[in-house]
């Protein structure tokens, strides 16, 4: 088979590669680290795409970061998301079933509590909450990814802990050093890396609405079940084979996919989302205003507005409310979510005023125009913890923002009122 042609989705000026090929119901497939146009290249691949596009349209996309895609600083699994949304554009596809492995499942994942209307299904392989090695082994690990990606023994090394398969084929061996050389750079490979081990998505997965399998192999069957028991009325699925490689002889897991994407069921468009809301005040502004006067505090008040409302604009915010000097609004992404905090809080200072501000990351009922439920609750409470100039955070955003650049000082445990349990919360730290 011919390798097919790639094409390029843009996402917010990042172009992102992808191939489209095959018909029938749209499976988007977001590989692990390697580069799209040599999955075609090898039996030991090309077999599973083969079977793949016999039956479905096959969208298969490099996500930033690796293979032919655009390499910009400071990748997410928000921006990862933001790359699915661009391929579904550039393809011209509403609704897809979304198939994902590893670090790419947990990008599928926080997608389809997202943006549960263009989710048909998800198809989650080897998925993983947290990575379980204490800071000093992260540490080890992403240094030595840096210092040894790409050199021939330590790929090998690194290969036959993927798959046992490597070993027994030198040509396969020599294809999946060459792949990954070109997937990632060192310094790439190390980021990967640290994004991997610092993401936590265990607080969204009961938000996942969508008809939901996981996939794995009998060495990741106690994670698996975890994953499982936490996502409604999700399946479990062991394949059969070793290693975490997806592509095995006799395709076991490509059968279960095309299985899955073309079962016929009505879609399923959940009236809950998963969002991160902000809320932020003025502090001291009952004092301000007295020190003014009326006059002068109404044509601040509205500068302050406009300033929140433009950065709003910049960082895809939704104003759901604003009451007096405060304002409640809505994000699809954490990370833009503290960016545009930040931007507020600098915007304010520079007017003589202090904001703070409080977000959360958790499921919202759409129930009418204003998103309801327990997370709305929480990010208000968030709020109230927070001192003047400060954004404080939940651990649910932190664990989703890795690899932003992001910093954060724990503030410890706080009950927060109203609200069952003890939460962490955290405060976003400026970094030079």
């Amino acid at each position: 088979m011919d390798i097919p042609d790639v094409r390029y989705a843009r996402s917010g000026g990042v172009a992102i590669a992808y191939q489209c090929v095959g018909d029938g119901p749209p499976v988007v497939y977001a590989p692990h680290l390697c580069t799209i146009d040599r999955l075609w290249q090898i039996p030991h691949t090309l077999e599973f795409l083969e079977r793949l596009t016999h039956d479905v349209r096959l969208i298969v996309f490099n996500p930033r970061g690796t293979g032919l895609s655009d390499r910009p600083r400071g990748i997410t699994l928000e921006s990862r998301m933001d790359d699915i949304n661009a391929v579904l554009d550039a393809s011209r596809t509403d609704r897809a079933t979304l198939f994902g492995v590893s670090e790419s499942a947990n990008a599928c994942a926080l997608f389809a509590s997202t943006f549960p209307e263009r989710c048909e299904r998800l198809i989650l392989f080897m998925p993983y909450t947290t990575v379980g090695a204490d800071e000093e082994e992260k540490t080890a690990w992403i240094r030595e990814m840096r210092q040894q990606w790409g050199e021939r023994e330590w790929m090998e090394e690194f290969a036959v802990k993927i798959s046992p398969l490597y070993r027994q084929d030198p040509e396969l061996m020599d294809w999946f050093v060459w792949m990954q050389r070109a997937a990632a750079s060192p310094g790439g490979a190390a980021e990967f890396a640290r994004m991997q081990m610092e993401t936590d998505i265990t607080d969204l997965l009961p938000t996942i609405r969508v008809p939901t399998v996981i996939a794995h192999r009998a060495i990741d069957r106690q994670m698996a079940h975890g994953i499982a028991e936490r996502i409604p009325d999700a399946s479990l699925v062991e394949i059969p084979g070793e290693g975490y490689d997806p592509y095995q002889r006799g395709n076991p897991l490509a059968d279960l996919i095309v299985q899955v994407a073309r079962k016929d069921s009505e879609p399923v468009v959940p009236d809950s989302v998963l969002a991160t809301l902000m809320f932020t005040d003025l502090t001291d502004s009952t004092v301000m205003a007295a020190s003014l006067g009326d006059h002068a505090w109404r044509d601040l008040l509205a500068q302050h507005h406009a300033d929140v409302r433009r950065e709003l604009a910049r960082f895809r915010g939704i104003e759901v409310d604003s009451a007096g000097d405060g304002f409640f609004c809505r994000f699809d992404g954490p990370a833009r979510a503290i960016e545009c905090a930040m931007a507020i809080v600098d915007a304010a200072g520079a007017r003589g005023l202090e904001v703070r501000a409080g977000l959360h990351t958790g499921e919202c009922e759409l129930m009418g125009p204003k998103p309801a439920g327990i997370a709305v609750h929480i990010g208000a409470r968030v709020l109230g913890k927070a001192k003047p100039g400060e954004v404080l955070v939940s651990r649910t955003v932190k664990d989703l923002v890795a690899g932003s650049g992001n910093a954060f000082d724990d503030r410890g445990e706080h009950t927060l009122k109203g609200v069952p349990d003890r939460w962490t919360l955290y405060a976003v730290q400026r970094v030079s």
